[in-house]
This record gives C-alpha cells, sequence and structure tokens, in this order.
C-alpha cells in the first residue's frame, strides 16, 4: 500500500448551491462535477484547484455522519497562495470571518485561516518550500525516498 497524494476535501453545507456560488466566485472557474441528490437538490459538486489538481468537494450536510462536527475546528487544510493577506482580504471581503490571523512561523512560511460562509475552515499558506518542491524534479516512488527532502511514497516517515 502506498499513499498516492492528497486528493480531496470534502466542506459540508446547508445550501451546497450557495456554497458552490461562494466558490465559484472566490476560484474563479464553476464546479466540474455535480451530483444532485434522490430528491434532485444538489448534493455534491467538485472543483479541481492548484499545481496538482487536488479537488473540493462541496457536501449537503443532510449526508453527513451522525456526530460531524457542526461548529468550526479541527484539522486545517491549507491551500498554497502566491500573495496570502490579498487572498484573506479577498476571503474576507466575501463574506468569509477570521479564523486564525496572518502568523510567520518561520522565513517564508506563513499561514492564515478565515471560516467560510457556510462554517468550514479554510487555510491559505504561503510556503517557499512548497514551491522548492513544485520545482524540483519529481520523486521516485520506487526508490522510498524523495529526493526534495522527506519521505517518499510508502517510505517511513
Amino acid at each position: 500500500m502506498s499513499l498516492r497524494g492528497f486528493s480531496t476535501i470534502n466542506y459540508w453545507a446547508d445550501d451546497p448551491a450557495a456554497a458552490v456560488a461562494w466558490y465559484t466566485e472566490f476560484l474563479g472557474r464553476p464546479a466540474y462535477f455535480t451530483r444532485p441528490g434522490p430528491d434532485g437538490r444538489l448534493a455534491y459538486a467538485e472543483f479541481r484547484i492548484g499545481d496538482r489538481l487536488a479537488e473540493l468537494g462541496i457536501i449537503d450536510r443532510r449526508y453527513a455522519p451522525p456526530g460531524a462536527p457542526t461548529e468550526p475546528g479541527g484539522a486545517i487544510m491549507h491551500w498554497h497562495v502566491d500573495d496570502l493577506p490579498a487572498t484573506v482580504d479577498r476571503l474576507l471581503a466575501l463574506g468569509a470571518t477570521p479564523y486564525l490571523p496572518i502568523t510567520e512561523h518561520g522565513p517564508g512560511f506563513v499561514t492564515a485561516s478565515v471560516v467560510d460562509p457556510f462554517g468550514n475552515v479554510l487555510g491559505v499558506m504561503y510556503n517557499q518550500h512548497y514551491l522548492d518542491v513544485l520545482a524540483g524534479p519529481a520523486p521516485d516512488p520506487a526508490a522510498g525516498a524523495d529526493p526534495r527532502g522527506g519521505a517518499g511514497a510508502g517510505a517511513a516517515a
């Protein structure tokens, strides 16, 4: 078994159509995949994002498992952006609320998080290491080590 990379993060929304419209405005592109529920209302939509075309899914909250959190919190997935302050300003202008302020964690590593209008924590970051890895040679998963630093797929960390 090997992990092949981040694929999808899913956000819950009481009104998935409104969430899809909001993310379409923020991302500047429409969802590339949608699926209705049994009642014909939008149940799921997916956007492709970024350098590796990871997916952002919007799911109707009525399909959330029992006990799923209803308040913002938990793990935060951070999307790399080239201009973190401008991105945070844009998110706030679109109706997101602050969650974690812009915080420098060291040279070339800055994060922030907001809560979208649907209650999901959206993390953004500027990370020079991400850019360095993206620009470097592709790792050989069979070799077990990533020449760009860190463990390769299937390698012990």
